[in-house]
């Protein structure tokens, strides 16, 4: 599990959060979870930092033997001059072999997509991915949702009360 926001005073993670994806459990179905590492440029990773990272619309996919994070936006680092890098290229995702295939097999049947939950930041300050392969929901099954949690927080509520409705 990532650990929560660990802000020094100057504004650096040094280890948590940096980005989160709240509607990729709305949008989809999520069976198994699995951590990954990224390949990161210097700059990258200090802009990760800065706590300054996009995953919202963002997707892995297994190409050519390897684990690639499309579409992620990590924004320039503001002091890197000309050594900067591209805000959304496609960065390698570090998984095991065995991972790699069951995690391709995953992605092979019908409606399933390989979905970023996490960017974080470990205690060792490696950056790491939570990755989860969904299965896309149905419009109807999002209402569900929003059913399901609505009445959890009103039951939440009046246990609270002392069932006194």
């Amino acid at each position: 599990m990532a650990p929560k926001n660990d802000k020094s005073k100057n504004g650096v993670i040094s280890h948590g959060l940096v980005a989160e994806n709240r509607r990729s459990r709305y949008d989809y179905a999520i069976g198994e979870t699995m951590e990954a590492g990224i390949v990161l440029t210097g700059t990258e990773v200090k802009s990760l930092r800065m706590g300054k990272a996009q995953i919202t619309e963002s997707y892995a996919s297994p190409e050519r033997g390897e684990l690639w994070l499309i579409n992620a936006h990590i924004p320039e680092y503001l002091q890197a001059n000309r050594f900067n890098h591209e805000e959304k290229r496609p960065r390698k995702l570090l998984v095991s072999r065995k991972q790699l295939a069951q995690l391709d097999q995953e992605v092979s049947r019908a409606g399933n997509t390989i979905v970023p939950l996490k960017l974080y930041f470990n205690d060792q300050g490696f950056a790491k991915l939570l990755i989860g392969v969904g299965k896309g929901k149905k419009n109807y099954d999002k209402r569900e949702t929003e059913r399901n949690r609505d009445w959890n927080r009103d039951k939440s509520r009046i246990m609270k009360e002392g069932g006194r409705g």
